[in-house]
């Protein structure tokens, strides 16, 4: 994971531990100002699930992609981090414009949409289908502060869904897991493409490889009956119940 700090000349921030403490105190992973953070602020634990972000008791509530956190929040590649006045984005370490992916199924077009976490167009679920466009214009606008505008573009070329910006802005860079990225991209499923505040995230469920099915050899799997031992042991079991219930019976007979 590799933290870069917005708005502030200091350098990017390596980790590679599954546990990554934040705070003012010395004996943290990550220190910050005293004017930024309590000495114990926040923790980033890695599960199964990726990044989770803890606040600690004594700090106050934190902001992720402008939104309050009071207690714990899943994190992703893109997202931005605030304490205090201190931004912190996460970035993955590889760069989208260096990885190779190989063409997709033809059914994978008509399950991909983008989801818009965070920004003007939070909530909403904008279906890619042939292409998708975002820009200036009509009702998925790219507002940008001052009045800057810019213009998306996703399309499938190849078997593979790209992202390109068709107009874009200097001060706003286009990110994609928050790597920015000037030339196409191919995407992958869970990528968060940023510009700005506004976040979303590549729904695919087609794209996601269909799981293997084994088929297992009948014949070289034994039955549960003839797991549990030979066939003969089962008729023992069956006279010797037999036999019990007659000598009950013959007892009560005798009694009564």
């Amino acid at each position: 994971m590799r933290i870069e700090f917005h708005n502030a000349a200091r350098e990017d921030f390596r980790w590679s531990k599954p546990r990554l403490s934040i705070g003012a105190a010395r004996d943290n992973d990550l220190v910050l100002a005293a004017s930024q953070a309590a000495a114990h602020h926040l923790v980033l634990q890695q599960d199964r699930r990726g990044w989770v972000l803890q606040v600690l008791p004594a700090a106050e509530r934190i902001h992720v992609n402008a939104r309050p956190v009071r207690e714990r929040a899943l994190l992703r590649a893109g997202d931005v981090i605030s304490v205090g006045d201190c931004r912190m984005l996460l970035r993955d370490e590889q760069d989208p414009a260096q990885r190779v992916s190989g063409p997709l199924s033809g059914h994978g077009c008509r399950t991909v949409a983008l989801r818009a976490v965070a920004g003007p167009l939070s909530g909403r679920v904008l279906p890619v289908r042939d292409s998708l466009e975002l820009g200036p214009q009509g009702p998925c606008r790219l507002a940008l502060p001052l009045g800057e505008v810019a213009a998306l573009r996703l399309h499938w070329k190849e078997g593979q869904l790209c992202l390109a910006s068709v107009l874009s802005s200097a001060r706003h860079p286009l990110r994609v897991n928050g790597v920015m990225v000037h030339d196409e991209v191919v995407l992958l499923p869970d990528d968060q493409i940023g510009l700005d505040t506004h976040r979303f995230v590549v729904d695919a469920p087609g794209m996601e490889p269909e799981p293997e099915i084994v088929v297992s050899d009948a014949a070289d799997s034994p039955l549960p009956e003839e797991a549990a031992g030979p066939v003969r042991e089962v008729w023992w079991l069956i006279v010797t119940a037999a036999i019990l219930a007659l000598g009950i019976a013959l007892v009560l007979l005798i009694r009564f």
